[in-house]
């Protein structure tokens, strides 16, 4: 027989229904974030088998990185965009920590990444933080740390300038727009770590590459990558 907080929690899902952050259908009881079919349906990639993955390659011959993965396929219009819009742009800020979750289950069983000592989300540049009013890889990041066990760090890095725009920028220009980006700011507690650097998507790389290239110049380190999605 049900209680009056089984009543209670019955009427608030009638009058406030949790939805599918991917495809907007209404969850079930036992469903949290994603409905059952998108977690069994979502292009996932594989990727952490496999070294010379198309994230890995994005890396080749910039910046020598130990490894590189992305969780899944991003394709406009398609529900990994809907899921990142929900994440990034309307404070579901539980997607990333689900999907943190999900990928480290997988990461902690991957060399190149369960050797990892810290877990460090890209930076946002102040402005852009205050815009926004959070960081949406520090979610993933977050959920990354509960499923691998290891120390998540926000503040290792920081973006003091805001780069010009990349939209028009060739692959090698944009690159070189962020490369003095990023800073370190503890050397002495990263100096001898292995990093896993965390982003939503990867697209170029030419961020990613810059914010590692930073964390390279300390002695010592080794960087890994892992993002949310990949951008055709």
């Amino acid at each position: 027989m049900k209680n009056l907080k089984d009543y209670f929690s019955d009427f608030i899902s009638l009058a406030f229904p949790d939805i599918c952050q991917a495809c907007g259908a209404g969850l079930y009881k036992q469903e949290h974030v994603l409905c059952t079919y998108c977690s069994q349906h979502l292009p996932y990639t594989n990727f952490h088998l496999d070294r010379e993955n198309n994230t890995a390659k994005q890396f080749w011959g910039r910046v020598d990185i130990n490894a590189a993965a992305s969780f899944l396929y991003f394709k406009k219009g398609e529900r990994v965009q809907h899921l990142l819009h929900q994440l990034k742009y309307r404070k579901q800020t539980e997607v990333g920590f689900y999907l943190g979750k999900r990928y480290g289950t997988m990461l902690k069983e991957s060399s190149g990444f369960a050797e990892a000592d810290i877990i460090c989300p890209l930076p946002l540049h102040k402005a852009s933080l205050k815009k926004r009013g959070y960081n949406q890889s520090e979610y993933f990041a977050s959920g990354l740390g509960a499923a691998m066990q290891k120390e998540v760090d926000s503040t290792l890095l920081c973006r003091p300038e805001i780069a010009e725009s990349q939209t028009k920028k060739s692959r090698f220009d944009r690159f070189l727009n962020v490369k003095k980006a990023f800073s370190v700011q503890d050397a002495l507690r990263l100096a001898g770590r292995h990093v896993l650097l965390v982003d939503d998507v990867i697209t170029t790389g030419a961020t990613l590459a810059a914010c590692a290239s930073a964390i390279l110049g300390v002695a010592g380190t080794r960087v890994s990558i892992a993002t949310i999605a990949c951008a055709p």
